[in-house]
């Protein structure tokens, strides 16, 4: 599959509560050259537009910060993983923080409109906030509610004025259905969360669940989940990993994650299903970091969906 990987840097930082997520695949492409990895030799890097100029304005929407910009994010975003899909080709995505993902998820919509969307989710945290709900209205924490096309009102904390609420609206997609949604190692959640996760029962392989089963058994379980999906995409989230095993380089580390060869193993499974067209790598934050090690964690991992995909 060496010809047909794509790779896409998204350097969007506008959902994130802490700067320096902008600098993270560019973080990657230091540590491959410091380590002369051939990962990105003669392959080319599609670069998203990113509107990280908002973050030098006046933020005007406390409950979803930038949320303006995140509209031109999702739009950016969502052309260039449907161009890289339409060409048959596999995207391979770094990007910034984790709202981006919402414009993934889009993008492959777009490109694929007619198909059932499958999503596996590794992240420590369950990103089911909504502009009504969120306590710090940081975007990070609500791209998977934009795919799934939900506000909570249930669990409302926050009135939003209807500049908000209109962006809003204008974000969710709702391509995705609850139960084709897979989380794994979510382990950090707010109450407004933890109703979703109870009420949608969704599904969250937790690290105690991968450990006690096996990574065999657990791709297993989320291959019988997804069945009725025709195209499935892995989303990454660096904390998903235990800050204490790599770095604390990323916006907000969890203790208590997989570790690097859990995570190759896992990886590994979802990337062998044949209907697995896209995988998308976030928030490595070398602001964050010492001497740039969650860098050269993620390219490890990286090399090693790599391999994997060649060999596909």
């Amino acid at each position: 599959m060496k010809s047909s990987i794509q790779f896409i840097f998204n350097n969007s930082e506008l959902g994130a509560g802490t700067r320096g997520a902008s600098l993270g695949a560019n973080a990657i492409l230091v540590a491959a050259r410091s380590k002369a990895s051939l990962l990105f030799k003669n392959r080319s890097i599609q670069t998203v537009k990113n509107f990280n100029e908002f973050l030098d304005r006046e933020n005007t929407f406390p409950f979803a910060k930038h949320i303006d910009g995140m509209l031109d994010v999702f739009e950016a975003t969502s052309k260039e993983i449907s161009n890289a899909l339409t060409e048959k080709k596999f995207p391979l995505i770094i990007a910034g923080d984790h709202c981006s993902a919402g414009g993934t998820i889009t993008g492959i919509q777009k490109a694929h409109p007619e198909k059932r969307l499958g999503v596996v989710w590794l992240d420590a945290h369950s990103d089911l906030h909504s502009p009504y709900t969120s306590p710090s209205g940081n975007l990070h924490g609500m791209p998977i509610a934009t795919a799934l096309g939900i506000d909570n009102l249930e669990s409302q904390r926050n009135n939003i004025d209807s500049i908000t609420a209109n962006s809003w609206n204008k974000l969710k997609s709702s391509v995705l259905r609850p139960e084709d949604l897979v989380y794994m190692g979510v382990r950090d959640t707010e109450k407004e969360e933890d109703y979703l996760i109870q009420t949608l029962n969704l599904k969250n392989f937790t690290v105690e669940d991968v450990r006690s089963l096996g990574i065999s058994k657990v791709i297993t379980d989320i291959s019988a989940r997804l069945v009725s999906c025709d195209i499935i995409y892995v989303s990454f989230d660096v904390d998903s990993i235990d800050p204490d095993l790599t770095s604390y380089g990323t916006g907000t580390p969890v203790k208590g994650g997989f570790s690097p060869e859990e995570i190759k193993g896992i990886l590994k499974g979802l990337l062998l299903f044949p209907k697995t067209i896209a995988l998308e790598l976030v928030e490595v934050n070398p602001c964050l970091d010492d001497k740039n090690k969650m860098a050269e964690v993620a390219l490890d991992i990286l090399e090693h969906i790599v391999e994997v995909l060649e060999q596909k």
